[in-house]
């Protein structure tokens, strides 16, 4: 039995997070942004996008990119309704993180920046909704 309680906990962790992550995270609502919008963000913001997001997410951010994973459906970020969150934290941390619950989108910890993904947050505000 001590075999499967160990098997069991980490199914248990995943359990929670992918409810959390659905459900929306209340510290990630209450991170703010430390980056100003500014011309010089929204450029880097654009770049950073370019380089990692376009693929899935399409050139115009619209969901429609080329090579997203099978049977997925990229987020159009230009739209109003944003499932995963709507203030500038729960952006942050879908691309920080990624999207759960099933993860298909992984997060970019490790490989961006916090700047570089506050950038992107930035550029993503010029093209998509507007703070809440």
């Amino acid at each position: 039995m001590r075999r499967v309680s160990f098997v069991l906990i980490p199914a248990f962790v995943l359990a929670l997070t992918a409810l959390g992550a659905a459900q929306g995270n209340p510290e990630a609502a209450k991170l703010k942004n430390p980056v100003p919008s500014n011309a010089e963000s929204i450029a880097a913001g654009k770049a950073a996008f370019a380089k990692n997001c376009r693929f899935c997410h399409g050139a115009d951010a619209k969901g429609d990119g080329p090579m997203a994973p099978k049977d997925t459906h990229p987020s159009n970020l230009t739209d109003a309704k944003w499932d995963r969150g709507s203030t500038d934290g729960e952006i942050f941390m879908v691309v920080r993180d990624g999207a759960g619950p099933e993860f298909k989108m992984k997060g970019y910890k490790g490989r961006l920046a916090d700047n570089d993904i506050w950038n992107i947050v930035n550029y993503l505000r010029s093209i998509g909704p507007k703070k809440k």
